[in-house]
């Protein structure tokens, strides 16, 4: 076998990846402890080497060439294959380490990832998480992300879906509403009520109330004049100030249930649920940081918290 790279072209394809990760030179510099100046010369060795450019440059960022982003896919995992192969013949002695980008909802995020993520650095200390709450789905393979949180995730042939938990949903009001409205006691009574809407971040459309009505499941379009998008939790904010009632799922309100603040209504039509899924690409090498923590979730994935 003949020798293909030397120290410093290794050296280079490790500060490409750093640079490709974090999403620019500087950060890059930063992790590993070199000038940005260093890594821009290690950048330009492989375009040179390659005959590609890897990164479109400007003053204030870098991005990626689609021929940067082929060969950082492929840099990466030949990388976490080394990492992988030396963590095997050293006992798995070889902790766990790097950045784990991950992208989570709102609700999911606040509600449950967050709450775990110090229990999950103290088991794996080397690891550097970065967390992006918002509910946009993100590009994968654009924005470098390794694993998302997602609910009612949509059959995806190029995603490995984990199911992490059925998230049950309620309909809530505050005293104050429901003193001054009266208490719904049938599906019918919600045409009477201010019902609070939320639209679907990626259609715009409105999110059917979910019920069980004589065994059957039951999909119900209510009205009224609150409409919020994008983050759901604004409904439970409007719930809570007396605006009217709202379906929410019932990890974001337990604690309003438990103190009053919020009162459950139409339990004999409750049961229904949406489920939580964990999704990461198929076919990716995974880097024993991210399968760390895809196991940690996925064991904690029934709604475990830790006790505050």
């Amino acid at each position: 076998m003949h020798r293909q790279f030397d120290d410093v072209l290794l050296g280079s394809i490790e500060l490409f990846c750093l640079a490709a990760e974090s999403g620019n030179f500087t950060a890059a510099a930063s992790i590993a402890g070199v000038t940005p100046a260093a890594v821009s010369r290690s950048v330009s060795r492989l375009e040179k080497r390659l005959g590609v450019r890897l990164f479109v440059r400007s003053t204030r960022s870098s991005r990626l060439t689609e021929a940067g982003r082929e060969y950082f896919e492929q840099c990466r995992a030949a990388l976490q294959q080394l990492v992988e192969a030396e963590r095997k013949v050293t006992g798995e002695q070889v902790q766990p380490s790097g950045t784990i980008r991950i992208s989570a909802p709102t609700t999911y995020g606040h509600h449950r990832l967050l709450p775990l993520l110090p229990a999950f650095r103290a088991q794996y200390p080397l690891i550097r998480v970065e967390v992006h709450v918002s509910n946009r789905n993100v590009d994968f393979r654009e924005e470098n992300f390794d694993v998302a949180i997602r609910l009612r995730a949509q059959p995806d042939s190029t995603m490995v879906a984990r199911h992490l938990e059925d998230a049950e949903l309620v309909v809530v009001a505050s005293p104050g509403y429901l003193q001054r409205a009266g208490r719904p006691t049938t599906l019918a009574d919600l045409a009477q009520h201010e019902c609070i809407q939320f639209d679907l971040p990626s259609s715009g459309r409105q999110i059917a109330w979910l019920f069980m009505e004589d065994g059957r499941e039951k999909e119900v379009f209510s009205t009224g004049h609150y409409n919020c998008a994008e983050d759901v939790l604004a409904g439970v904010t409007l719930a809570k100030a007396g605006a009217g009632l709202f379906q929410a799922y019932r990890f974001t309100v337990e604690k309003e249930l438990a103190n009053g603040e919020l009162v459950e209504v139409l339990q004999p039509f409750g049961g229904r649920s949406r489920p939580v899924s964990l999704m990461y690409p198929h076919g990716r090498l995974l880097p024993s940081r991210v399968r760390a923590f895809i196991d940690f979730l996925a064991e904690r994935g029934q709604g475990e918290t830790p006790p505050s």
